[in-house]
This record gives structure tokens, C-alpha cells and sequence, in this order.
């Protein structure tokens, strides 16, 4: 088997048996890291941190999609309502999820029903996109996520 060692270094081909003494004698594991034709390529390390920085990087890379916000107005125009919906499809078009969140001011706290009205014309909307994770009446905030 072509042996690497704990320091990168490549040894060449080396018999099992003397790539497990070597990497016992460092403490270590003898892992398989390819199989070729040629024969496997092994590498003397801690596999139980490999195996740490492997989900580490996993998890790294799925947080990548990200929370996009979007913030309305109970009274927003239609071409500002078009550009957001837009937007928001981009966004899950990528992969990221998108909340909106519906703000109101004054007397607009009189009308929730309008701004719980204009939530769910986002979900109907986006329905082709988009599935419901969270939709909050009580605080006018809607989570999507891709479809």
C-alpha cells in the first residue's frame, strides 16, 4: 500500500503489516483514504479528529444558506410588493429561506387584519417556490424555506 504518514510525508509503497507498526508506534490510526487499482492509499492520523473537522466543514458549508429578511409595510405599493416577491424567489432559488416580517406603526396596529392579509398573499405568492416553515399572526412574521 502507498503510505502517507502523520507528517504528509509520502513513504512509497509499504506493506501493511509495517504501515500498522508505524502508526501504532505513533499512537495513531492507519486509515484507507483511496482505493486504487494500483493498491490503496493509507494515511497514519487521529482518526476521531478527522472525523470531527468532516462534520465540522458539513455543518459549515449547509449553514451557508443563510436567513434573508424582508420588511413591509401593511401599506406597501404594488411595484415595491413586486420587487420584494422578486427578490425573495432569487433568494430561494439559491437556497436561503426568507422571512418576512410585516411592521406596523400608529394607528396601522388597528388593521392587523390587512397585515396578516398581505402574509398570506406572500404565500400564495411564493406557493411554487416556497413551503411555510413559521407563520406568526401575533407577531406578523412569516418564515419560508425552499420548496
Amino acid at each position: 500500500m502507498l503510505l502517507i504518514d502523520q507528517d504528509n510525508n509520502n513513504q512509497g509503497l509499504v506493506d501493511t503489516q509495517d504501515a500498522l507498526k508505524q502508526a501504532k508506534a505513533a499512537g495513531l490510526d492507519l486509515v484507507v483514504v483511496s482505493q486504487r487499482k494500483e493498491g490503496p492509499v493509507a494515511k497514519i492520523m487521529d482518526y476521531g479528529k478527522h472525523q470531527y473537522q468532516q462534520k465540522k466543514r458539513q455543518r459549515q458549508n449547509s449553514s451557508k444558506s443563510s436567513l434573508k429578511e424582508v420588511k413591509l409595510r401593511p401599506n406597501v405599493g404594488d411595484s415595491d410588493y413586486d420587487v420584494r416577491i422578486n427578490r425573495a424567489i432569487q433568494w430561494l432559488s439559491k437556497g436561503d429561506s426568507v422571512k418576512f416580517q410585516v411592521r406596523l406603526r400608529g394607528r396601522e396596529h388597528q388593521h392587523r387584519d390587512r397585515a396578516a392579509e398581505l402574509l398570506e398573499r406572500i404565500i400564495k405568492d411564493l406557493e411554487e417556490v416556497a413551503k411555510v416553515q413559521t407563520f406568526d399572526r401575533r407577531s406578523l412574521m412569516l418564515q419560508l424555506v425552499p420548496a
